[in-house]
């Protein structure tokens, strides 16, 4: 027996403000694993843009910035 005919069976041996609820649940679960779905989507795509705006800098030598050159100075 497959998981979705168990689940049926299960359901539909509940009252119905229960079966309601399970109802409510499986919608969340639904949101929940498409809104991580989306979360992962915008973060390879994020990868992506950056990968593609840092292309050719891999060589590049970083300007060598220090301590003294970030401080700022009020007269």
């Amino acid at each position: 027996m497959h998981v979705s005919e168990r689940v049926e069976k299960y359901v539909a041996a509940l009252p119905p403000p229960l079966q309601d609820e399970v109802l409510h649940f499986a919608e969340y679960l639904l949101a929940r694993a498409e809104s991580e779905a989306d979360r992962q989507e915008v973060s390879e795509w994020m990868m992506l843009s950056l990968s593609s705006a840092m292309q050719g800098m891999e060589d590049e030598e970083s300007p060598g910035y220090t301590l003294a050159d970030v401080r700022v100075h009020f007269s």
